[in-house]
């Protein structure tokens, strides 16, 4: 078995995942001297990333730091960590955690920043790695982090959540004096259900901009998708004041409001009168909205849950309701007071 301080002395942290988030965290990291490396399963992609500095595919037109290095060899780079960041897409986790598992030490530390949540099972992220690694030490990372953002330098915050106090206090060094403010908490379920439900919101947030309809109506949607948010997430055990934080409200914000999330891309141009399958054929990469609203409505399903915003948008992806149709029926839902559900949770 591979030592804790043999990892540590080779390796600072190993990205998992090539994607733009990815790559945008791997890249803060290399740009403050940190022993950092990408995996990317494709061997073609590590390539271009190590030869031209460049990931075509998901960050066209920027630059990658020299010193980023990229590799699609997983068990060798394990060895040589102690801590691990995984970025994978909610539907490809699972199969990715397992390969981890096969190699990954009780005794490394592992955080993930995959804002969804596994479609089948309902699983969140944290739940997965706890079935297919033997990882104790597990985190979240979340908050409004837009890559292109993070690669132009742009100062920005997350929140690190783990029941384990080691985790927040390994993660916040690391991207210490970079644009990248990193707080600490132990709320996994609430900013992993944040993370994910905001990208429903998202969606609906894109269509009401893609129909005209204002800021005043976007923000009826934002403040209405906060509530619905935190009563799934106090349902399941999270803590209401996670809603108030980077990881609800400071995310929500800038994925609702910004061209540059792709769930609000999604929304917008749904509204506009193409089809979903159309926009998703045209993405390089994952709107996690999509599935992530329908793992939330079919789990509010069975928890007996009204959420008018998810159960709109649900309409309009996966039952053929045109956007003005379901802002309309949300517009005709009967109103009570504003914050009965959750005043005294």
């Amino acid at each position: 078995m591979t030592s804790k301080n043999t990892r540590s002395a080779k390796l600072d942290i190993l990205v998992v995942g090539g994607g733009t988030f990815g790559t945008s965290l791997a890249s803060i990291l290399a740009g403050r001297q940190r022993k950092v490396r990408l995996w990317t399963r494709r061997a073609e992609q590590a390539e271009e990333i190590n030869r031209e500095h460049t990931n075509h595919r998901y960050l066209p037109g920027i630059k990658l730091p020299v010193k980023l290095i990229a590799t699609n060899d997983l068990k060798a780079s394990l060895q040589r960590t102690q801590i691990v960041l995984m970025v994978i897409p909610s539907k490809s986790f699972r199969q990715v955690a397992r390969e981890i598992g096969d190699s990954l030490q009780g005794d490394q530390i592992v955080v993930h920043a995959t804002k969804g949540i596994e479609i089948e099972t309902f699983k969140r992220m944290s739940q997965v790695l706890r079935e297919e690694t033997c990882a104790l030490k597990i985190g979240v990372l979340s908050g409004p982090n837009l890559a292109r953002e993070l690669m132009a330098g742009r100062p920005t915050g997350a929140l690190v959540a783990s029941q384990y106090r080691e985790v927040g206090e390994r993660i916040q060094p690391l991207f210490a004096g970079s644009h990248l403010l990193i707080f600490s908490g132990r709320d996994v379920i609430g900013t992993e259900v944040a993370g994910a439900f905001k990208n429903i919101i998202a969606l609906a947030a894109g269509a009401a901009d893609g129909q005209g309809l204002g800021d005043n109506a976007k923000s009826l949607l934002v403040t209405r998708g906060l509530s619905e948010m935190a009563r799934f997430g106090v349902a399941l055990g999270a803590d209401v004041f996670t809603f108030g934080g980077l990881a609800g409200i400071g995310d929500l914000m800038a994925t609702c409001a910004s061209p540059l999330s792709r769930n609000h891309q999604v929304g917008e141009r749904l509204a506009k009168g193409e089809s979903l399958k159309q926009v998703l054929a045209s993405m390089t990469q994952v709107a996690e909205g999509v599935p992530t609203t329908r793992a939330v409505y079919l789990q509010a399903q069975q928890m007996h849950m009204t959420l008018p915003i998810v159960e709109a948008v649900h309409g309009v992806l996966y039952q053929k309701v045109k956007c003005d149709k379901a802002l309309h029926q949300l517009m005709a839902i009967p109103v009570g007071k504003e914050l009965a559900a959750l005043r005294f949770r």
